[in-house]
């Protein structure tokens, strides 16, 4: 009988190992790897890039079909102006983008078309066209445009008879088009005409000059404007980022009807979502002087009218229910120098350089638009001055002191790159804005070793705003600000040392789009989505800092090769969070290590404004990885978080539209410290049907690991089991969850 048996159980062992040897061995789910090529991360200047403004152009939408030639762009041009494309040879492509005024027409909306007609500057960095988004190239929106009975009305066969009557557009177009068997065609006039607009371009610009290292080509007050256009400030970054200023996609901004209009669906009317009613494709900024009026509708008629409307909060400030704005609806907090420092920057974005010059006539001998004024011209030239401060050729760096009393930002603007600035013990209530390189901005303490404080009295949005490489600050307090404490975007080689920030708004040390970043021996409290922040960053270090009372302690967010080591998080609704987060520009967060922190009791009430994703974060997250790859968690003490001491989830487990790799994969966890985790666990985790847990997993992925001696919620398998078995073990794991649960 006892043989019987143990034939039986051997039997049964042997199919449970050929069970788990077969599932280990068969194929098992992965996120494929980001391509190099489009890992967006860290500080995106050029490799031999001047400043942290000097940002490489991305790949225009030219097709491998229809490569740019000069003699293609050539004839482009002077069919631009030829009325001969259109059905009644009364219109051509510059009646409705005429060079002079901005590529639009100076009109509110088209009788053609219902709308404002969009510039063609950087066209060619579209990757889809018209304000709707439906036409997916250059080339077929221009056919679009030639053939619509509302627009040029042309018949294409008579259009290709009337150009190959014209001896002198049969030579052009023979030039164009050598290898082509027929020279002249629909097809060939596209291709020519979309040739031509993509070098419509405004690429020297004030701002552009800047960028590249020319430090008087922006006044004081334009420099100003750019810090506040890239600051919390505005978010005005958010949509128009450079070098094209835009970030072709769509947004929904709220803008009122004028008088008599029906309400425009915008990208709703092509897609049929009804969170894209309202939505249209977001336009560059450059040369945005010369476009006026402004928006689909043209209900805006000056760039001050612009401003003025999203600082009232854009359609929801207006009293409208735009239930998928863009954007923050609260209204900008910008006193008037901020707003007029504004305006001057969107005036730097001028450039007229490449304007091409009207033909007095064209092949087909019929009329060619003529010139016409604008005022956004003048208005450009007359606050396009530059800069008669001193260039770092005429001085060398120096030290500037600010002292109680002084008009601070006076200071920071003469600053030149390379300067010190010292800030005496003092309370002061500013909010700076500065772009100078290599700045060290260092406090000043009194005898008792108080630092200087910089206050907002939350009339402020940011305590500094920065952008330039190699900022350094230290021994500074910054207090009651609306938007962050320290704000550095797009730079490299960022030190944040000894800083006591408090009650500063949504972040507190808030380094963003950079490379290389140091946070070290910082006290934050107060953040309404994370105390120490560091975002699509490449290399940081966040560490020996203090953070509590946050929404979110310390967060590392769609960053790669980080550490947060020695660091005490306590009463944040989550002490240290790294997540991967949707529908922004880096789409990826990988290498990471958390270790040698102090993780207790943060279990804070969530309280971060609706419509951010710290919003989302349910209270009692100890350490918490959310999608991220490559991680390591060791050497931690964590205890007293209510729903979990360290928790892994997949990014598409709490957002419905994820455009990332998801799945949290090779993530290890090994010497933690554990005392009372998981005891009441929010009930965001509870109706997902999960317990608290020391060690809180989602299964998502089978690559986690933990050799810990930690409860873990399902049990995840040590490194030690040889891999076939983890894989196994997490096959039947997820069948049993999907089926039997």
């Amino acid at each position: 009988m006892l043989r019987k048996i143990a034939i039986v159980l051997g039997a049964i062992i042997a199919a449970l190992f050929g069970l788990i040897t077969i599932l280990g061995n068969t194929p098992t789910p992965f996120d494929p790897p980001v391509p190099p090529e489009e890992i967006v991360v860290g500080a995106q200047i050029k490799e031999d890039g001047a400043t942290a403004f000097d940002i490489a152009f991305p790949e225009t939408n030219e097709p491998s079909n229809n490569p740019t030639t000069a003699a293609k762009a050539e004839l482009g041009k002077i069919l631009f102006f030829d009325p001969v494309l259109s059905g009644n040879d009364d219109l051509s492509c510059a009646s409705c983008h005429h060079p002079d005024l901005g590529y639009s027409d100076g009109q509110a909306i088209s009788d053609a078309t219902g709308r404002n007609v969009p510039t063609l500057y950087e066209v060619a960095y579209r990757s889809t066209l018209y304000m709707d988004g439906r036409s997916d190239s250059l080339e077929s929106q221009v056919v679009d445009v030639l053939t619509n009975r509302a627009e040029m009305n042309a018949d294409p066969d008579e259009m290709v008879a009337e150009l190959a009557a014209i001896d002198e557009y049969v030579d052009l177009f023979a030039a164009a088009f050598p290898d082509a068997t027929d020279p002249i065609s629909l097809e060939t006039v596209s291709q020519a005409l979309a040739a031509f607009e993509r070098g419509i371009v405004a690429h020297n610009s004030p701002y552009d000059q800047f960028a590249a290292g020319d430090s008087t080509a922006l006044t004081a007050s334009q420099r100003r404007g750019l810090n506040l256009l890239r600051s919390g400030a505005t978010g005005c970054y958010r949509c128009h980022f450079a070098p094209t200023f835009n970030n072709d996609e769509f947004g929904v901004i709220g803008v009122p009807d004028a008088d008599g209009q029906i309400t425009d669906l915008g990208r709703g009317a092509i897609t049929n979502n009804e969170n894209d009613n309202g939505a249209f494709a977001v336009p560059t900024l450059r040369n945005v002087a010369l476009s006026a009026p402004y928006m689909h509708n043209g209900s805006l008629e000056t760039l001050e009218d612009v401003v003025d409307f999203y600082i009232a909060g854009g359609g929801q400030g207006h009293g409208l229910d735009v239930p998928n704005q863009s954007f923050s609806v609260a209204p900008l907090n910008l006193v008037e120098r901020d707003r007029q420092d504004l305006l001057n920057f969107l005036y730097a974005l001028t450039d007229e350089s490449t304007l091409v010059e009207i033909p007095s006539e064209v092949p087909s001998g019929l009329r060619v638009v003529g010139t016409k004024s604008n005022a956004g011209r003048a208005a450009a030239a007359r606050t396009n001055l530059g800069s008669a401060e001193i260039s770092e050729e005429e001085r060398a760096p120096t030290v500037l002191t600010v002292s109680p009393g002084d008009d601070v930002q006076a200071v920071f603007d003469r600053a030149i790159d390379g300067d010190s600035i010292h800030i005496e013990y003092g309370t002061y209530n500013v909010g700076i804005l500065t772009d100078v390189q290599d700045l060290t901005i260092i406090g000043i303490p009194n005898v008792a070793g108080d630092y200087p404080v910089f206050d907002g009295e939350f009339e402020f949005t940011d305590g500094i705003s920065a952008t330039g490489d190699n900022f350094h600050v230290e021994k500074m307090q910054f207090q009651n600000y609306t938007a962050n404490g320290v704000k550095v975007d797009g730079a490299t080689n960022i030190v944040m040392r000894d800083l006591k920030v408090h009650d500063t708004g949504i972040y507190g040390t808030y380094p963003v789009h950079c490379t290389n970043v140091i946070v070290e021996r910082v006290e934050v409290s107060g953040a309404a989505d994370a105390g120490v922040y560091a975002g699509q960053c490449e290399n940081v270090i966040v560490r020996d800092s203090i953070a509590y009372d946050n929404v979110l302690g310390i967060e590392v967010e769609n960053s790669i090769h980080s550490e947060v080591y020695g660091n005490h998080v306590y009463n944040n609704s989550f002490g240290i969070f790294i997540p991967l987060l949707p529908n922004i520009k880096s789409k990826v967060s990988y290498d990471t290590k958390v270790y040698d922190n102090l993780v207790e009791d943060n279990n804070h009430p969530n309280f971060a404004p609706d419509g951010f994703a710290a919003a989302l974060a349910p209270p009692g997250g100890g350490i918490v990885l959310l999608g991220t790859d490559d991680a390591v968690v060791y050497n931690n003490t964590i205890k007293g978080n209510q729903t979990a001491g360290i928790a892994i989830f997949a990014t598409d487990e709490f957002f419905e539209e994820v455009d990332v790799l998801p799945h949290p994969e090779n993530i290890r966890i090994f010497g933690n410290t554990y005392e009372n985790n998981g005891y009441a666990p929010d009930k965001v985790i509870t109706d997902l049907g999960l317990p608290g847990a020391d060690v809180l997993w989602d299964a998502s992925a089978w690559s986690v690991w933990l050799d810990d001696d930690a409860e873990s919620f399902p049990p995840v398998p040590p490194s030690w089991m040889p891999e076939f078995v983890r894989k196994a073990y997490w096959k039947i794991l997820t069948f049993a969850i999907n089926n039997l649960l």
